[in-house]
């Protein structure tokens, strides 16, 4: 008897895709995976009463821990893609490896996800299973499926799904961030109402602030009380968002090319993204910023794609590393008119001295202001020879030239024989 284990949502995509399986790839049987990694818990419910419907064998599996630990590693890369915090980017793969263990431990032979062909998704499930040698089914792509066309199954089928999200928009929620998308919002000069965020409420004038300790990088504890990475996401996303942090609309460059609309919500992401990177305005030297710059760029490039496993990653990962020695300390954030705005930070490997910088000490062990003298003489000086030089130039062809004339004529230098 073959065996195929499904990502399963309960969701029109993923519901049509269990008679699909059956009657198109000819499997005998189809159980559903569900991975947890911070979605409400109606969605749960959902899940297990269409899989009960359909008579569904149906795992649920718990990822949050494994979740919440990716989460934080993209803190201290300070992970973001055009302007946004990574969510569904980095839950992905860990769905996909849940997913895979589950299939294995219950002798499938196939795993098969309802992404469309338009999207990441499919590809970043597809990083992960490829590695396995169990046959690879996108349903929804390899068939060419249209969403009129899954809902004309469904109603034929008798299927338990009313054809959709529950809603006019495609949402995706996980700890990390929530994701909406789809009808209207397609449209980018269209202004969505606020009915669309869920997470964030309206700014209002209130503020509150509020200390982040780190350690190694890593976010601890929140005005000193110490929180595991799943409590204390789930404690900022709810802070933070009451103040209306974390909204981002943006025109986003797919892996494929296609270019689509998207908003998102990412209270805690927001906040300890902005608290993380302003610790390291502190503590790192300048060359460490300059160059971290680019190694985070990267690690977001790979997170983004679903490749966190990938060799690079773990190259970039040791220099991260090696920089979050010292990224240890307080920041403090103040939430006001919907931003998380850190006001003030504090760490015992501070690369700063109040004492050298303050404009009211004249000297300061070996070193005085007088001593800048010589630096301001040679800075720019190469600047100084390369513009004289260009000077020297416009002046030379600017000086008119006298030609010799004879009658009007130029002389050649021949005799005016």
């Amino acid at each position: 008897m073959t065996r195929v284990a499904l990502a399963f949502s309960g969701g029109l995509d993923t519901t049509v895709c269990v008679p699909l399986l059956e009657e198109e790839y000819g499997y005998d049987e189809v159980i559903g995976v569900t991975v947890d990694v911070g979605q409400p818990e109606s969605e749960f419910d959902e899940a297990e009463e269409t899989a009960e419907a359909l008579d569904l064998d149906h795992y649920v599996v718990d990822a949050k821990a494994e979740f919440a630990d990716l989460c934080l590693e993209g803190v201290r890369a300070n992970a973001t893609y055009q302007g946004y915090p990574l969510g569904t980017a980095l839950a992905r793969p860990v769905i996909a490896e849940a997913i895979l263990e589950v299939a294995t431990e219950q002798d499938c032979d196939g795993v098969a996800h309802g992404c469309t062909g338009k999207g990441n998704d499919q590809l970043r499930f597809e990083a992960v299973w490829r590695d396995s040698d169990l046959e690879v089914i996108a349903p929804v792509r390899e068939l060419g499926l249209t969403r009129e066309w899954e809902q004309e199954y469904a109603a034929e089928k008798g299927l338990p799904v009313e054809g959709g999200s529950g809603g006019d928009w495609s949402i995706d929620t996980n700890l990390w961030s929530r994701s909406v998308e789809g009808d209207d919002l397609e449209d980018p000069n269209y202004v969505p109402s606020t009915e669309i965020y869920d997470w964030t409420d309206e700014p209002t004038g209130e503020s509150e602030e509020i200390e982040i300790t780190f350690e190694n990088g890593y976010p601890v504890a929140i005005d000193g009380q110490q929180y595991e990475p799943v409590e204390l996401i789930e404690y900022l996303n709810e802070l933070a968002g009451s103040y209306g942090v974390g909204r981002t609309d943006v025109m986003e460059d797919r892996m494929l090319g296609l270019k689509v609309r998207e908003n998102y919500e990412h209270p805690a992401a927001t906040t300890l993204l902005n608290a993380h990177e302003t610790l390291e305005g502190l503590v790192l030297t300048q060359e460490e910023r300059e160059f971290k710059q680019q190694i985070d760029q990267q690690w977001a490039k790979k997170g983004y794609e679903g490749l966190v496993d990938a060799p690079l990653v773990d190259a970039l990962e040791g220099f991260i590393a090696e920089t979050q020695k010292r990224v240890t300390g307080t920041v403090t954030i103040r939430f006001e008119g919907g931003k998380a705005r850190p006001v003030a930070r504090d760490s015992e490997y501070a690369a700063y001295s109040a004492e050298h910088a303050s404009f009211d000490t004249e000297t300061v062990g070996k070193i005085a202001q007088e001593d800048a003298t010589g630096v301001a003489k040679y800075h720019g000086f190469q600047r100084r020879l390369a513009n004289g030089v260009l000077e020297d130039e416009d002046e030379d062809e600017s000086e008119p030239v006298e030609l010799a004339t004879d009658g009007g004529n130029v002389d050649d230098g021949e005799t005016g024989n």
